[in-house]
């Protein structure tokens, strides 16, 4: 596991920003009926066409990337790879996006 005291703020924030535009370009075919994308200040939001909205952001202070959907949160710290894992569940960032979209409305997406 990374050693989150080592990573300055300017560190975590540009990992932080790489991972949340990489989640956005993946995601910008999705057809936006089914999964509409927004961004602001750190935060990008997915409305999928279920209703359901999913969450994420850079969160400087505690050096992690918070997800919340329906009604579970996780909180991501990065890793020395590059990828980010909840310590609690042990959930990787992606794969979890992915996992939440495929439940809630069906689709299959590549992350």
């Amino acid at each position: 596991m990374s050693n989150q005291a080592e990573m300055d703020e300017k560190q975590f924030d540009d990992q932080a920003r790489a991972e949340l535009r990489f989640l956005e370009d993946q995601l910008s075919d999705v057809d936006p009926d089914d999964i509409e994308i927004g961004t602001s200040d750190g935060i990008l939001r997915l409305d999928l066409r279920d209703g359901t909205r999913v969450v994420i952001n850079s969160h400087r202070a505690a050096r992690q990337i918070w997800m919340a959907a329906v009604s579970t949160a996780w909180h991501f710290d990065p890793q020395d790879d590059g990828r980010w894992r909840a310590s609690r569940t042990g959930d990787e960032l992606r794969a979890t996006v992915a996992r939440v979209v495929k439940e809630r409305i069906g689709l299959d997406v590549a992350l």
